[in-house]
């Protein structure tokens, strides 16, 4: 259910809720020649050289979350939908300072759009129960599409503010300020509410070594479809995936003068319907 929190002030620091939605991504450090397609699966393959990591924008909205907990005070949940390997980006997310991570895997998940991503983690939400702020990155590290969280912000009815650069709680409010071109805006959302954040936040904090061993040690929970009562029940469905094919054609114009090559020059451009 939605928080009951609307149009409410948070009577207590320690009582404000956030969940942060963040997804495993290749290593965006994959060079070309180790980046593969399987053309039967549609799926990208992850190079064995380089481990996977958490989507950068993803990695933000957690740095955004835990400097209003270091602020305020509060309590950080971290989900992510994918498989088993995505726990490494959960466990990056704990030695950072979330107080929670979850794992939402099951075969019902596989191949998932922005739509069908949405409403498992809107359902992943709804079994946490209250929640006072919702974060995710403005777009997919791998994708780009975006669309995740304004799909979240739908589903629950919550305000939903997106490509924050900052993000406040005061009052019972989000304070926002929003990357417009050549500047930006500064809005108010009351409380539930969803925000998307870009990398103007900051750079994320990196944890110790400690921490990071600590967090290498946890069990992470991980929900099912069953377990959140979800059912795909919109889908697109992916039609092909390739890696695109490049290739270069040079042609020399000749002539014996200058002019003569640009006359040439001008005919074939003509001839090509580009003049």
């Amino acid at each position: 259910m939605v928080s009951d929190n609307r149009n409410k002030h948070i009577k207590q620091e320690s009582d404000l809720k956030m969940v942060v939605c963040a997804k495993q991504i290749i290593n965006p450090l994959t060079t070309a020649a180790e980046f593969e397609i399987n053309p039967e699966a549609k799926r990208a393959i992850p190079p064995k050289s380089r481990e996977p990591v958490i989507s950068d924008y993803d990695e933000v909205a957690v740095e955004a979350a835990l400097r209003i907990k270091d602020a305020r005070g509060g309590k950080v949940t971290v989900l992510s939908l994918g498989e088993e390997s995505a726990k490494v980006a959960l466990r990056r997310c704990k030695a950072m300072g979330a107080d929670e991570v979850i794992l939402l895997s099951d075969p019902l998940f596989d191949d998932s759009d922005s739509f069908a991503t949405a409403q498992a983690l809107t359902q992943a939400i709804k079994k946490l129960g209250d929640f006072d702020l919702i974060l995710c990155g403005r777009q997919e590290g791998d994708w780009d599409a975006g669309q995740v969280g304004s799909g979240i912000a739908h589903f629950l009815g919550v305000p939903c503010v997106t490509v924050a650069s900052n993000v406040e709680i005061k009052d019972g409010k989000a304070i926002v300020e929003r990357i417009v071109a050549g500047g930006h805006h500064e809005i108010e959302a009351t409380l539930p509410a969803l925000v998307t954040v870009s990398s103007e936040v900051g750079e994320p904090r990196y944890p110790s070594f400690g921490k990071v061993i600590a967090a290498s040690k946890q069990e992470i929970p991980v929900w099912s479809a069953q377990d959140i009562s979800y059912s795909a029940k919109v889908r697109n469905k992916l039609i092909k995936l390739f890696i695109p094919v490049h290739e270069g054609r040079c042609q020399f114009i000749g002539g014996e003068t200058p002019e003569e090559i640009g006359v040439n020059l001008a005919l074939k451009l003509e001839e090509a319907n580009l003049i």
